[in-house]
């Protein structure tokens, strides 16, 4: 077999562990750190053995790399804006030993405004052609809703300017600030807004004020549902089909809703093609204990709020109004996991701080 090895290649072990990936790395640290001093053949020598990698720790943990200084390299692992996927990212590098010659970093840091300067599809980002205003919403007070006003935008290279934007933001503010603290943002031009202008240099100022405000108005503001009320909508799809919700409707009336901003909704399909898209028994009692399974990792009093379900078209809906986005990515990693045998289940969490998504169900 060592024969074989030889003439084959021995395989490498599979990454199932985050000691797993480091004890890997460490063995090709030193050849790592060759090719990223010297900055040649990079993305063939080191990101095309990286990557695989990584992959087998999670799906989109993405990376840069250069030379924090003369001694030291960086590695730069990030999601590139997928939220779900930070916590992984935070505990992978949490757990990387200490090597010397190497610094490793969860998220694109921020920078100082003078040292950013993007160029993105033949446009030019910096602290000369970009401002910003706040947009105040009287009914959304704790809304953090911008428009950024960029010297150069064109409507027909709208998206473009956009993304550009966003590349400047996450290396401004730093990759986590970008990504968590802006609720809306729309970009336009010098000549469609009559506001008052703020430089951008300005933004990380306004953004920690804000944030800082909102810590301290929700801080502790916690619910305990186990005496709220519960009530049941019945509707048909367009196919004449049945929809089944169960929600929450003292939650649903709540008048702290913002201090729980980020929404977390977890999809289990079934098979339902004989059921007029409902579970049988059997898929209905799984289906109630994966929620249950859920709710054990995710309490109330612990900043997790169970707001509902939705049963319909052969999938359920679990809802949840949470605290925080890491906890609630990390549960629904590990259900996928347990079930990927039987079950494709998949989940979504974005922010949401008056819970507009459940609108609808508040309306009826």
């Amino acid at each position: 077999m060592g024969f074989l090895d030889k003439i084959l290649g021995k395989k490498e072990s599979p990454i199932q562990s985050y000691s797993d990936f480091w004890n890997w790395f460490l063995k090709n640290e030193k050849e790592f750190f060759k090719i990223v001093q010297n900055g040649k053949n990079i993305h063939k020598d080191f990101f095309n053995r990286l990557g695989p990698k990584l992959d087998e720790i999670h799906d989109g943990i993405y990376f840069l790399t250069g030379m924090f200084n003369d001694q030291t390299a960086e590695l730069i692992l990030t999601p590139d804006g997928a939220i779900k996927n930070i916590y992984v990212i935070e505990e992978l590098v949490n757990t990387a030993p200490k090597m010397e010659g190497w610094k490793f970093t969860a998220l694109k840091p921020a920078s100082a405004i003078t040292d950013v300067g993007i160029n993105y599809e033949n446009f030019e980002f910096n602290k000369d052609n970009l401002k910003f205003y706040p947009n105040i919403h009287t009914g959304y007070p704790d809304e953090i809703d911008l428009t950024i006003v960029y010297n150069h935008f064109t409507e027909d290279k709208k998206q473009l300017v956009t993304n550009g934007v966003y590349i400047f933001l996450d290396n401004f503010l730093g990759e986590l600030h970008s990504v968590t603290l802006i609720d809306n943002m729309k970009v336009v031009g010098l000549n469609e807004t009559s506001e008052e202008l703020i430089p951008i240099e300005k933004l990380k100022d306004y953004l920690i004020w804000r944030e800082k405000e909102f810590v301290e108005k929700y801080e502790g503001t916690r619910h305990n549902t186990d005496t709220d009320n519960y009530s049941s909508y019945e509707a048909t799809t367009k196919d004449g089909g049945v929809v089944i919700a169960i929600l929450n409707t003292d939650l649903l009336k709540w008048d702290k809703k913002a201090s729980h901003p980020w929404v977390f909704i977890v999809t289990i399909p079934f098979d339902g093609n004989n059921n007029n898209g409902m579970p049988d028994n059997e898929a209905y009692q799984l289906l109630n204990e994966i929620e249950d399974e859920i709710g054990l990792d995710l309490k109330d009093l612990e900043g997790y709020l169970n707001i509902g379900r939705e049963t319909a078209d052969s999938k359920r809906e679990i809802f949840f109004a949470c605290k925080d986005f890491r906890k609630p990515s990390k549960t629904a990693d590990q259900l996928i996991k347990k079930y990927s045998g039987s079950l494709e289940i998949s989940y979504e969490i974005y922010k949401d701080k008056y819970w507009q998504s459940f609108r609808h169900f508040e309306q009826n």
